[in-house]
């Protein structure tokens, strides 16, 4: 699997991606964006499944993760910043528009294309993260103040903080903390406990992933390190000032939505799911196909990697290819 994976560096935006690809470079373009703490390698099975289907597939390490470069300060990991990386990705392929899927903060930075530069984007699909308007009154770090010191989020906010604690584990017990995790709440520690020591690993490794494949991950972060992936929480609320232009903005990119019924935050009247069947999230994305997958958690596009492929190949019905 994946064994024909090519991968290589890209010069865009001033800096090197690394980027795996796979299938036909005749066929449409699609784009894979990964999220929080994964690598290109997340995508995987939809790598194999796309590109057997007449697709050129095409998934990044994005910037400050894994093989791609890191810089140091967070102001570098802006959605501008991001989108202007992926963008650079498709002038490299001299593809004018592609099918886009994002999953966490991938999502978050197709979202973001689609609300930039939706000339480029041909469909979208979002998967865990949906679109939420911007608040003019509520930075996001005020916001999450309200969930108190434990939200993972404020702690990963202060530059060494979240470093230090991972440090305290091995790579691969971190990746275990993170990718098998299976709670529905907005994951909030205890007074005076760091989120990591907080999660728990379960007693045997479901049957979606490997220890091998677990492993890779590992393997990938103890070289680069968790910096670059945490300055893109610290770069939040310089995201809602660049955001204000596109204040009342709408999403009007064919859009598919996928999210596990038991994703993180999913949990209680203000979960994202409830959110997702409300009339907010429709009103502001009016082109838009929701699915909700049974017993799905976080990292969905691994756990539930069939359906989700096929979730991905049906958007083609949404907007026919060229």
């Amino acid at each position: 699997m994946t064994s024909s994976v090519r991968e290589k560096k890209i010069k865009t935006n001033g800096i090197w991606l690394n980027v795996a690809e796979k299938g036909d470079k005749e066929g449409p373009l699609v784009l894979l964006l990964h999220g929080f703490p994964e690598t290109w390698y997340s995508w995987r099975h939809q790598i194999d499944f796309l590109s057997s289907k007449g697709y050129h597939v095409v998934a990044p390490d994005l910037r400050g993760y894994a093989d791609s470069d890191s810089p140091p300060s967070h102001e570098s990991y802006t959605v501008s910043h991001l989108v202007a990386d992926v963008i650079g990705l498709l002038d490299h392929y001299g593809t004018a528009q592609a099918f886009v899927a994002g999953h966490d903060w991938g999502a978050i930075i197709g979202w973001c294309m689609c609300l930039f530069r939706p000339d480029r984007v041909k469909g979208y699909i979002s998967l865990s993260v949906p679109y939420t308007p911007r608040d003019p009154k509520l930075k996001p770090s005020d916001f999450f103040k309200s969930f108190g010191d434990g939200l993972y989020i404020s702690q990963f906010q202060k530059p060494g903080r979240a470093e230090a604690a991972f440090a305290k584990h091995d790579c691969l017990t971190v990746m275990k903390k993170f990718l098998l995790m299976t709670r529905t709440d907005y994951v909030v520690a205890p007074p005076g406990t760091e989120i990591i020591d907080h999660l728990e690993i379960p007693s045997t490794i479901p049957d979606w992933i490997t220890e091998e494949e677990i492993q890779v991950y590992a393997d990938k972060f103890q070289r680069s390190g968790f910096t670059g992936p945490l300055n893109y929480y610290r770069a939040m609320d310089l995201n809602w000032e660049i955001l204000a232009p596109w204040q009342d903005s709408k999403i009007l990119v064919p859009t598919k939505f996928i999210a596990g019924d038991k994703d993180i935050g999913n949990e209680g009247p203000n979960g994202t799911i409830e959110y997702v069947k409300g009339e907010m999230f429709k009103s502001v994305v009016p082109n838009l196909e929701i699915v909700v997958i049974e017993d799905g958690h976080h990292f969905i596009q691994q756990e539930k990697s069939q359906q989700v492929s096929q979730e991905i190949l049906s958007l083609n019905k949404l907007s026919k290819t060229e």
